[in-house]
């Protein structure tokens, strides 16, 4: 899809906080409500806008202890993949996780309140799964960069 400044600028303004109302965006842009309200309205129908969420802050939460966990499967057979797919999305614990090339299979982002919860996670939950053959765990020491922003 093609997208003119305007729809950029939408993009940009609501990514930044989705909160923010047609009119309060309209009078950014200088634009009529409605031709906001049908822009965004567009953007949403094609699939550009996902969906709105709330960032939360993971230390007030207790879930400030963040590890990436790098994971290999004993086998690249389909089912084994589709297997291990299907139970790592039930783990609350992880966030996001990937498939990936190279050294290992997926990369999972954790988020826990400490090394023993992490602990507890890999022993009760994680390591429980069929066929995951070795795990390679790294720990952040601080964030420089964490957005969802994306520039158009």
């Amino acid at each position: 899809m093609a997208f003119d400044a305007t729809d950029r600028k939408i993009l940009m303004l609501l990514q930044q906080d989705s909160t923010r109302t047609t009119k309060e965006l309209s009078l950014k842009l200088n634009l009529s409500v409605t031709a906001v309200y049908e822009r965004v309205k567009k953007l949403e129908r094609e699939g550009v806008i996902d969906r709105y969420v709330a960032v939360l802050n993971q230390k007030k939460v207790n879930r400030g202890f963040v590890v990436f966990c790098h994971l290999k499967l004993t086998q690249h057979a389909k089912e084994y993949l589709t297997h291990f797919e299907q139970e790592v999305v039930r783990l609350d614990e992880v966030i996001e996780c990937y498939h990936v090339s190279g050294d290992y299979d997926y990369i999972l982002k954790i988020f826990v309140a400490d090394m023993e919860e992490y602990r507890e996670f890999m022993v009760t939950k994680l390591t429980t799964l069929k066929h995951i053959g070795s795990t390679h765990s790294t720990f952040m020491i601080s964030e420089v960069k964490n957005t969802n922003v994306i520039t158009l």
